[in-house]
């Protein structure tokens, strides 16, 4: 049984990993409300500019407050832009994988193995989280004003058998698996968005010519405008990106328990293996989620 001390340390350990976890959760909410409000105010300065021109003059008050609503939401834009730049993407995907490698100490701890099977599990955790917060400390700001949770209870992982139902399992089929579809989701809308958007253009495009509507006709840089606005959006979320490294994450987890379920070999040096594979796969997905979002505009 470990002392109370060992305990505590773990415990605790828990505790800052929620923290991270929050602050990213955090700061994932911040850019993804700046693109969604980004995503709007171009809609509307669209729809506002051109609704100025189509009032004529013989409304010029209506038409100078579509004009001045249009200047508004347009001037909107790069400031939201603003918010979701490289440097808050990278504070977020930074924040993620400080989240996931204190999880990843934590349950390899719990489970036993690799380092954590000496007599002082809980003084090597302490130390590995202590080299990992060292290397995020310009990022600490993000979590001054996050309480700890101490009460935090832990997950229930005792042994390997118990790490590859919670962490490994849980992962699969708790997280990535309904993540990628929940991924998929959202690019079917969006994709759908952009073909409506585009049978519009064109079905304005054969009004206008057809029946020589010239409101018809100036509409369809409007919703040109909205159609570019949206895959600019939809560009931005990653979202096909997504669902495949979630697909493909799980998929290489469930190999791996596969395999260790088809193996005869039970021995330590074996589930050390296992469970650094396993925490491997996911840092992995941490890994190229930091590159993509970091390097892509």
């Amino acid at each position: 049984m470990p002392s109370a001390g060992a305990a505590q340390v773990v415990m605790d350990s828990w505790a800052q990993q929620a923290s991270w976890s929050r602050a990213a959760n955090r700061q994932k909410r911040v850019i993804g409300r700046a693109r969604a409000a980004a995503l709007l105010s171009g809609v509307l300065s669209a729809l506002l500019g051109a609704a100025a021109a189509q009032t004529g003059a013989g409304h010029a008050m209506s038409a100078a407050w579509f004009a001045f609503g249009a200047a508004i939401a347009a001037g909107v834009v790069p400031l939201l832009h603003s918010q979701v730049g490289q440097r808050q993407i990278q504070d977020w995907t930074r924040l993620r994988s400080v989240s996931e490698a204190f999880k990843a100490e934590v349950y390899t701890c719990l489970a036993k193995a690799g380092p954590y099977r000496e007599a002082d599990a809980s003084a090597v955790l302490h130390s590995a989280l202590a080299v990992i917060r060292a290397e995020a400390a310009d990022l600490l700001h993000h979590i001054a004003d996050i309480p700890a949770v101490p009460a935090r209870a832990l997950p229930e992982v005792r042994d390997l058998d118990s790490y590859l139902r919670v962490r490994v399992r849980g992962q699969i089929d708790g997280y990535y698996r309904p993540r990628a579809a929940w991924m998929r989701g959202r690019l079917r809308l969006l994709r759908r968005a952009e073909l409506s958007l585009g049978a519009l253009a064109v079905l304005l495009g054969a009004i206008s010519g057809a029946f020589h509507v010239q409101s018809a006709a100036a509409w369809i840089a409007v919703v040109s405008t909205v159609s570019a606005t949206v895959v600019a959006y939809a560009t931005a979320g990653k979202y096909e990106y997504q669902e495949l490294e979630f697909l493909r994450t799980a998929d290489e987890l469930e190999r791996l328990v596969q395999d260790w379920q088809l193996s005869g070999d039970r021995s330590q040096q074996a589930e050390d293996e296992l469970v650094s594979r396993c925490e491997r796969v996911i840092s992995v997905l941490n890994d190229t989620w930091m590159v993509k979002w970091t390097s892509e505009p």
